[in-house]
């Protein structure tokens, strides 16, 4: 039986950059405990040859792009399908954002698995051309994959005006459980158990960063806001906005990527306040959910599938605000939040349950 995946359209493994590849990385060392073969394309910067490593048993292709930014990650996915069209196995392919490309393999015959992320063109950071780009892309996406996955029903759901509903699986985005953190975590950054809340995102508008900012800056709380993200407001006008915004109880310390840091600030958090309003099963909540969080979240339907009754919502500033007065000292609808919250993620968002419900896929679809 043929068991050898191989993983498309992340930055490699293992994860430095966000929700894909944390869900990669799971993923290869799950199917490898099970008998899997996999192989996973990594960008690398520079130029030069194409090179191979192993990692925890699992093959890496290291592909060399000399450029930066989005050109770069474009270059870098052509390289690395062009490189796969001489690999047998099955494929999947994480984001639709260059399936152009996947075409390729298509047309050899391949089998190729897309997880369709979220409706990125809808996203407000993208000019018209990067939207122009995203949205023929998702289109060539649904019918060049020989099945999709949808990480969320809204997603499955937006995908099934493209083609049949046959064609796509849900899945959702997984998390760790965790049950406890490092309290030492804390006084670097001068807070207290349960005296802040936390804001972890990339900082921009469809995030409610401004919203959310200024809500909380309305009235003295007596309590903090700690703002995770890469806030750069000598060259971004948004993020100037949101910090010119903020009271003195917020507090930015910029992005961080020490996993331990940002679980314990989740962890010994009152609030998780979350502002997405695009999107599918976002990373983020799910930890906050695996963390045990009471979340305040944007009245949107991705996110009120993913927490369901266990969160308090907002749809705009005075909305926001409001909660705040209302909850923030409120200890019983704290508790009550929170075990919601741990039932709704045991419930459907447990790395076993959703590793194991994509190796039942791909058992169906691998080649013979």
């Amino acid at each position: 039986m043929n068991r050898h995946l191989l993983v498309l359209g992340i930055r490699g493994i293992p994860a430095q950059h966000g929700g894909f590849e944390t869900f990669a990385e799971k993923l290869a060392i799950y199917l490898k405990e099970r008998g899997w073969r996999i192989t996973v394309y990594c960008q690398e910067g520079g130029s030069g040859a194409i090179t191979e490593t192993e990692w925890r048993g699992i093959r890496r292709v290291h592909i060399p792009v000399s450029r930066e930014g989005a050109l770069g990650t474009v270059i870098f996915d052509f390289k690395a399908v062009r490189h796969a069209l001489s690999e047998k196995g099955l494929f999947l392919t994480l984001g639709y954002n260059t399936a152009i490309f996947n075409l390729l393999q298509r047309a050899k015959g391949q089998t190729n698995i897309i997880n369709m992320d979220g409706i990125e063109w809808r996203r407000e950071k993208w000019g018209p051309i990067a939207k122009t780009w995203f949205w023929i892309n998702e289109r060539l996406g649904c019918w060049i994959g020989n099945h999709l996955v949808a990480d969320h029903p809204k997603i499955k759901d937006h995908l099934a005006t493209r083609v049949s509903a046959d064609k796509i699986t849900m899945i959702p985005y997984g998390g760790d459980e965790v049950k406890s953190a490092s309290v030492d975590v804390l006084a670097g950054f001068g807070l207290e158990p349960k005296n802040f809340s936390i804001i972890i995102a990339r900082p921009e508008p469809e995030n409610s960063f401004f919203e959310m900012v200024d809500a909380f800056s309305s009235s003295v709380r007596n309590h903090k806001l700690v703002v995770l993200g890469n806030f750069t407001p000598n060259t971004n006008e948004y993020h100037k906005k949101v910090m010119d915004a903020a009271s003195n109880e917020v507090i930015f310390p910029g992005a961080i990527y020490d996993s331990n840091v940002v679980q314990a600030l989740r962890y010994f958090s009152r609030f998780y306040l979350h502002g997405h309003r695009v999107g599918g099963t976002n990373p983020s909540l799910v930890e906050a959910l695996g963390a045990g969080c009471a979340i305040i979240a944007h009245d949107n339907p991705f996110n009120r599938w993913v927490v369901g009754e266990g969160a308090a919502y907002f749809s705009d500033k005075q909305s926001l605000s409001r909660l705040l007065d209302e909850s923030l000292a409120d200890e019983q609808k704290i508790v009550d939040m929170k075990e919601a919250g741990a039932a709704r993620f045991v419930e459907c968002f447990k790395w076993e349950k959703v590793l194991s419900a994509y190796e039942q896929l791909f058992i169906e679809w691998r080649p013979s």
